[in-house]
């Protein structure tokens, strides 16, 4: 293949992601510009044998390479290790558990071309049940992190309703502050010079903090309604507060917003 117009990185973690990263990669390989696409699928050093599963059923795909992340890095450090072998012009980040519709990489592709102003083009996310994921929010508070988590939530329907969006989707393209990592295209050239995802996110927060570093370099964040990626309906950050001492996922969550907030505190908002 000469130089591909799009690199695309799957990184995968655990059996049932694997198997999630084979149906992905798959789909991906149905893309109407597919030959023009690299897939990097990156193992992030599961400790099963999910390197094994990507190696048997992916590894003669001639498009398709499996690399393996020294160490489990998270998702961010995971995605900015897999990157360095990325040689595209645009940057695909698609999650395993993510089946982007056929056209949906040209149309992507097409919108960063005409408009230099967009950062980073994130589609529609539709759950197996029809329903549409809120992938697009403001800017989190901290006080919004802690009355989601906390019956706190019932007290403030108003501030809970602006932070999640309401269940209102726009029919256009619209500018969010930032849009979740599940599937999202932007300029390789952007991705490098902001030296990808913050590395001291292991989990959470790191899609949150690189839509505000876009937005800081004069660049927009945009949803497209008019593109759909299937997504699985399971969140790892879903639980509330009693989840912290049951569930491992939402303590990376609540220790990435402490991160988060540490980070930007003082720092005015982007827009």
């Amino acid at each position: 293949m000469n130089t591909p117009l799009v690199s695309v990185i799957v990184l995968s973690y655990g059996g049932r992601r694997a198997r999630d990263t084979v149906q992905c990669v798959h789909s991906l390989l149905q893309q109407s510009i597919a030959d023009q696409i690299e897939i990097i699928v990156a193992d992030n050093h599961s400790e099963d044998d999910s390197i094994g599963i990507l190696r048997n059923q992916l590894s003669d795909l001639e498009s398709v390479s499996i690399v393996e992340v020294p160490q489990h890095r998270g998702f961010g450090r995971g995605n900015n290790y897999a990157s360095e072998f990325a040689k595209g012009e645009y940057f695909l980040v698609i999650n395993p558990d993510n089946i982007l519709e056929k056209e949906g990489l040209s149309k992507m592709v097409s919108i960063l071309e005409t408009d230099d102003s967009i950062g980073l083009i994130a589609p529609k996310l539709v759950y197996p049940d029809g329903t549409i994921r809120d992938s697009f929010r403001p800017f989190p508070r901290a006080f919004d992190v802690c009355i989601k988590r906390t019956p706190l939530r019932h007290l403030f329907p108003n501030r809970m309703k602006e932070y999640t969006g309401g269940g209102i989707v726009p029919e256009t393209e619209t500018d969010y502050d930032w849009i979740a990592g599940a599937c999202f295209l932007m300029k390789s050239s952007l991705y490098k010079d902001l030296e990808g995802f913050d590395p001291r996110f292991f989990l959470f927060f790191e899609d949150i903090d690189l839509c505000r570093r876009i937005w800081d370099k004069g660049k927009r964040v945009v949803f497209s309604p008019n593109i759909i990626a299937k997504d699985g309906k399971e969140r790892l950050s879903q639980g509330g507060l009693i989840t912290f001492f049951t569930k491992k996922t939402v303590r990376f969550h609540i220790k990435s917003a402490f991160q988060y907030f540490w980070k930007w505190r003082g720092v005015p908002m982007p827009r």
